[in-house]
């Protein structure tokens, strides 16, 4: 038997008691008699393959989208799901583009749920994408804390002048930051795509917790097009927060 597939075993086996519930590195190893960095580069490689979900220096690890994924179960997240899931068809429905509920996973965009719009020319949909390249990515960088934001520019750098214009520095980026919160809503212009894509801030007990995200291709996007899309988004969004809480 091949001991560290035990451990790593182990370790999953042990987070999914927990309910949902953090378990720290050090609970993991005082749990499974592991030495502390034998149990931290387990987790490491769990983490960055999408098993284990690392939600804060002090608060530990959960069980990522990955693991639930193996069974196809919709536990993680499943609140954000069923309060979202009608309000998404319906924002579809009367826009006639694609939808997605994003949240911040592993310093990455994770698509937790996407309705489809029957538009013939249909935007490909990433489950995972980099943050600064999406609507949703940006919005919900937009709410970081401090620290977190600037960990976040610590392990995945600044975006490039051409994909992020203004926001190839850090003051500049916070200023964009700003003007996304201020305004709730996030845009992005991937020219060399010809895509748009809008998001709009979901809170929960008033933390932010996900993206909503509208995304088309370029040619169908008028002026017109453009504010009504920006003002059913800002109404789906409120609409989930509401049943949030």
């Amino acid at each position: 038997m091949v001991q560290v597939i035990i451990r790593g075993l182990d370790i999953l086996e042990l987070v999914a008691r927990r309910d949902g519930h953090a378990i720290s590195l050090t609970e993991v190893a005082d749990s499974l008699e592991l030495n502390q960095s034998t149990a931290a580069n387990i987790i490491k490689t769990l983490v960055h393959r999408g098993y284990l979900e690392h939600i804060g220096k002090k608060k530990g690890y959960r069980l990522g989208p990955a693991a639930f994924r193996l069974t196809n179960e919709t536990a993680y997240g499943q609140d954000l799901i069923t309060a979202s899931e009608d309000i998404m068809k319906n924002l579809t429905a009367q826009l006639g583009e694609s939808c997605i509920l994003g949240v911040l996973q592993n310093n990455r965009r994770y698509a937790l749920s996407v309705v489809n719009s029957s538009q013939e020319v249909q935007v490909r949909v990433h489950s995972e994408r980099n943050v600064y390249e999406t609507a949703s990515g940006r919005v919900l960088l937009a709410y970081l804390k401090e620290g977190g934001l600037q960990r976040f520019i610590e392990l995945n750098g600044l975006p490039d002048e051409e994909l992020w214009p203004g926001g190839a520095t850090t003051d500049g980026l916070k200023v964009e930051l700003a003007a996304i919160r201020r305004d709730e809503i996030a845009f992005t212009n991937l020219k060399d795509r010809h895509v748009l894509g809008f998001a709009a801030p979901v809170f929960s007990r008033q933390e932010m917790v996900a993206g909503l995200s509208v995304f088309l291709p370029e040619y169908r996007c008028s002026d017109a097009k453009r504010r009504e899309i920006v003002k059913a988004l800002k109404q789906a969004a409120k609409q989930i927060s509401l049943r949030l809480g």
